[in-house]
C-alpha cells in the first residue's frame, strides 16, 4: 500500500513540476504528511527527482528555441551557490524547524501568489473597463460605467 503511495505521490509532483508550478511545493508535503517520510529526506528526493525533469524541461527548451544563452551563467551561478549554500545551512537545521521553514515558505508563497491573482484580476477588470468605454458615441459611458461596478 505504501508503495502505491509513493506512486501516486510521485505522479502529482512530476505533473506539477512539469508544468512548471514546482513540484516540490507538493511532494515535500505530501511525503511528510502522508508517508511519514522525514522533513531532511524528503527535501532530498525533492532535489533527486527534479534532476531529470529539469534535463527533459531544459531539452524541451532548447529544442524550442526558449532559452537566451547569454543569461544563463549569470542566472545558473549564484543559483548554484545559493543551492550549496541552502543545502549546508539546511542540514545544520534540526528537521522540526526546518519544518517550519518550509511551512513558512509555503505560506508566503500562497500569500504572494494569492496577491498576484487579485492584482491581475483587477488591472484585467480596468482594461476591460477601458474597452468598453471606448465604444460609439450613440452608447451612453455613464450607463456602462455604472454597471461595471
Amino acid at each position: 500500500m505504501k508503495a502505491l503511495l509513493l506512486i501516486i505521490i510521485g505522479v502529482i509532483g512530476g505533473v506539477i513540476g512539469g508544468m512548471g508550478m514546482g513540484g516540490g511545493t507538493l511532494l515535500i508535503p505530501l511525503l511528510t504528511i502522508f508517508v511519514g517520510v522525514e522533513q531532511h529526506s524528503a527535501q532530498a528526493l525533492n532535489l533527486l527527482a527534479f534532476i531529470p525533469m529539469s534535463v527533459v524541461a531544459i531539452a524541451i527548451h532548447i529544442k524550442n528555441k526558449l532559452i537566451d544563452f547569454k543569461q544563463v551563467l549569470p542566472i545558473a551561478i549564484p543559483a548554484v551557490a545559493a543551492g550549496v549554500g541552502s543545502s549546508v545551512l539546511s542540514k545544520l537545521t534540526g528537521a522540526r524547524a526546518l519544518s517550519r521553514w518550509f511551512g513558512l515558505f509555503l505560506v508566503s508563497l500562497g500569500i504572494y501568489q494569492l496577491i498576484s491573482a487579485i492584482v491581475a484580476l483587477v488591472k484585467n477588470i480596468r482594461e476591460k473597463r477601458r474597452e468598453l468605454l471606448k465604444m460609439p458615441d450613440e452608447v451612453d459611458s455613464r450607463h456602462i460605467s455604472a454597471t461595471l461596478f
